[in-house]
């Protein structure tokens, strides 16, 4: 078997309330609940396997019926959780609050966790972490284990990425030394957040992240599509035009598709393509995994989105 993407970070159940019209402030909606396994980590690790990808999930579960639940989720999907926590209590959850045209409106986390998944606990698991492929931390993991696992990458050669997931996890990144990070994927909100004061401006941004020693800057723009960034070139693609039914994962989407594109050996440019076109299935339906589409489908389907793109 090949060797694993090892994914850390978190794993919620995700509760998503889907509003039936566009929310007023202070009255009362109509909508609907849909209940998922879900966390940014988690998100990437069921995609990629569900696409082939050999995958290993270090997070935290509860020892409740919701932790069984998402054990069992895990489990059907092909995601190992060998190195993986089980705690005393409940486990982690996102409630996250869609307005009518799928947007997010609000959203709540609770109990993830995933500071449990200490340094000491990385070390203990370092035979499995020395035979990934890549590695992958969300950022709702510690300054503390984020560090050890850029220390490690730098030691071993693993390439280590850092998906910020949102304002106030990326704004931990700020203050660490990013020197040998193979990847990071903000958004235009986290971007100014993981870079200092007199960094203003996006090319500003990037380049002061360059300087720190980041190899790859992936700034993802929304409806906008994203750009690309190394030392030595810029590539940028346009995002499908399509209707979105649920933005719910469309990033964890996007990383999980350049991923699985590295796996397969093609190059930035191809990986970013095949991201927006998985992206691009997420965005259709409702929650932040497709499970109807192969990995053959799925590379077929770049051309539909991108057909006048050699």
């Amino acid at each position: 078997m090949s060797k694993p993407i090892i994914c850390v970070g978190a794993i919620l159940v995700d509760e998503l309330i889907h509003a039936a019209v566009p929310i007023l402030p202070a009255t009362t909606v109509n909508a609907h609940i849909t209940k998922t396994a879900g966390g940014v980590a988690h998100n990437i690790a069921k995609q990629l396997s569900i696409l082939g990808v050999n995958i290993q999930l270090i997070s935290v579960f509860g020892n409740d019926s919701d932790g069984d639940w998402l054990k069992q989720s895990c489990a059907a999907a092909g995601v190992k959780i060998d190195a993986s926590i089980t705690k005393e209590g409940i486990s982690g959850r996102y409630t996250g609050v869609l307005n009518s045209d799928g947007s997010l409106y609000a959203a709540f986390l609770s109990n993830a966790a995933v500071e449990m998944v200490t340094p000491e606990h990385l070390q203990k698991h370092e035979a499995l972490l020395q035979t990934a492929q890549y590695i992958m931390a969300d950022a709702n993991t510690s300054i503390e284990s984020m560090n050890w696992l850029l220390s490690f990458s730098n030691r071993t050669g693993i390439p280590f990425i850092i998906e910020p997931v949102s304002v106030p996890p990326a704004m931990k990144l700020q203050q660490m030394d990013l020197n040998g990070l193979y990847m990071v994927t903000p958004n235009e909100d986290e971007l100014p957040v993981i870079c200092s004061a007199k960094s203003f401006l996006t090319q500003l941004q990037v380049e002061e992240l360059l300087k720190r020693g980041v190899k790859n800057i992936w700034l993802h723009n929304g409806k906008q599509g994203s750009a690309f960034y190394t030392k030595d070139k810029t590539v940028t693609l346009h995002a499908p035009d399509i209707e979105v039914v649920d933005c719910t994962g469309a990033g964890d989407g996007s990383l999980s598709g350049f991923l699985l594109g590295k796996t397969l050996g093609k190059t930035d440019e191809e990986c970013i393509k095949l991201a927006h076109t998985l992206s691009a299935e997420i965005l259709q339906v409702n929650g932040a995994i497709v499970t109807h589409l192969t990995q053959e489908q799925l590379l077929n389907n770049v051309n539909k989105y991108y057909p006048s793109i050699p």
